[in-house]
């Protein structure tokens, strides 16, 4: 198997899609492997790279059943579901926290600071 194909930045041919571009065209790599590949050059640090997929190859996003989307509401329920005082807080706990943020300044620290 020979090296791929290098392409610079938004200089790829036609036929060529990056997962996020194929994903706006409602289609998916479909088990393909990376075609070619576009690099971006930076100054002093390595270039950004991007894998390419052919179009051609690609095929159609699977459907959303009731199933994944119950599965996916579940995991997004856990997401906001405080650990410490098992309220939903409305919005995704941040990680840094690892609590609501009422539960993470109980002393109400953080009122002054947005005032």
């Amino acid at each position: 198997m020979g090296a791929l194909p290098v392409y610079r930045w938004r200089l790829a041919p036609d036929g060529y899609a990056t997962r996020r571009q194929l994903r706006a065209r409602g289609l998916r790599p479909g088990g393909q492997d990376v075609a070619a590949q576009l690099e971006r050059p930076r100054r002093r640090r390595p270039p950004l790279v991007a894998y390419l997929y052919r179009v051609d190859l690609a095929k159609p996003v699977r459907p959303m059943t009731d199933a994944r989307r119950a599965a996916l509401a579940k995991a997004n329920r856990a997401r906001r579901t405080c650990p410490q005082c098992h309220a939903d807080a409305g919005y995704v706990i941040p990680t840094s926290l690892g609590t609501c943020v009422p539960c993470a300044y109980p002393e109400g620290v953080c009122d002054g600071i947005a005032a």
